[in-house]
């Protein structure tokens, strides 16, 4: 079984008001940012394909086993 790793790669949007680039109840992709993360916020791949700092308020993480992380990786699509 592979060893999960400490990171939270996804994250679930709880809250979008005034964040035209967020919808609620969306999954998204997470990427690490202990700076970001030190002051409240987490850095999201949002709706225009870029990465952001949002504050974590917005969001509930979600824990995956690591076999789903690779699924939703292998299928999703980031516009990066």
């Amino acid at each position: 079984m592979a060893k999960k790793q400490n990171r939270a790669p996804f994250a679930v949007c709880v809250s979008n008001e005034g964040c035209d680039d967020l919808q609620v109840w969306k999954l998204y992709r997470v990427l690490p940012d202990a700076a970001g993360a030190a002051e409240g916020y987490m850095r999201v791949v949002d709706e225009s394909g870029e990465d952001y700092l949002y504050p974590e308020s917005r969001f509930v993480v979600v824990d995956f086993p690591v076999a789903a992380e690779e699924k939703i990786l292998a299928v999703a699509t980031f516009d990066a």
